[in-house]
């Protein structure tokens, strides 16, 4: 009889023990919001010595940041450059190492990029983002929509109303950007539809029509498709690990059917095997003759 033993996983190294620990996670997602608030406390009109002391402070946590993706490129290798978030966290890091004199002085302002690698250390944000990122096909057809909506309104606007209201409807882009305006519902009325209205006393059809069209049907599209992709993110994490659960399940019994068959294997060689000299069985049988 053999036993069947499965190959033990290959062990992980303390450097990548340490990469995937919690705690490593935790602290690198701290010393990400330290320094966001370090680069906000740099706007402000500080003393000599808080400046200093601020700069050096962000200077070690860049120093944190570089060993912390030197790390990864040590255990990962060639395969860090297959996950777009090392991607990411890889051009932040090294964009904080650009100098912030001469040519690169407005180079300085992208420092304030290292607070997007949250996305990438938070998992739940990682997930919104990621969401994002596949609604984007379906938002692509619906921008499309409000450009042939946009670009008839804009059209129809400086035909009616440029006679009368040049600085709103002159041309195409000016009626299209006065569209916009009115999109977003900012000062619609009493700035651009309201002294329209008082030339144009019907006016109010095309303004209440497009921004029922634009704001009150086509903008709750966008809503609806990124809901739709967070759910079907949502639904995607929970299969998996609904998918992973059976796969240990599954994985448990077959041990455990194994083992069953090798206990009664032992059982059977324990069985067939004469009784040792000496041996308590041996004894009673002595004791029984």
């Amino acid at each position: 009889m053999t036993l069947a033993l499965e190959p033990a996983p290959e062990p992980r190294g303390p450097i990548a023990r340490l990469i995937e620990s919690g705690a490593f996670r935790h602290t690198i997602t701290t010393l990400i919001l330290i320094n966001a608030a370090i680069l906000g406390l740099l706007t402000y009109d500080l003393p000599e010595a808080a400046i200093v002391a601020l700069d050096w402070a962000d200077r070690a946590i860049i120093a944190v940041f570089v060993v912390e993706i030197a790390l990864k490129l040590i255990v990962q290798r060639w395969r860090f450059f297959r996950s777009g978030w090392n991607w990411f966290d890889f051009t932040v890091v090294a964009l904080s190492l650009i100098p912030d004199a001469g040519a690169f002085t407005v180079l300085r302002a992208l420092r304030v990029l290292r607070l997007f690698r949250l996305f990438s250390v938070v998992p739940e944000m990682r997930r919104v983002v990621e969401a994002l990122g596949k609604a984007i096909p379906g938002m692509g057809a619906i921008l499309l929509v409000l450009s042939v909506i946009f670009y008839v309104g804009a059209v129809m606007g400086a035909k009616l109303f440029s006679g009368t209201h040049p600085q709103f409807f002159e041309n195409l882009g000016a009626s299209a950007f006065t569209l916009f305006q009115v999109m977003t519902l900012e000062s619609w009325s009493m700035g651009v539809a309201r002294p329209v209205i008082a030339e144009h006393p019907y006016a109010w059809v095309f303004f209440v029509g497009f921004i029922v069209l634009t704001s009150f049907a086509v903008l709750n599209l966008f809503i609806a498709v990124i809901v739709d992709s967070m759910q079907s993110k949502h639904f995607a994490a929970e299969d998996e690990r609904q998918q992973v659960a059976h796969d240990e399940r599954a994985q448990l019994l077959i041990e455990l059917r194994a083992l069953r068959s090798e206990v009664a294997e032992l059982r059977a060689e324990l069985k067939d095997q004469p009784p040792e000299p000496g041996s308590i069985a041996s004894n009673r049988s002595d004791s029984e003759a």
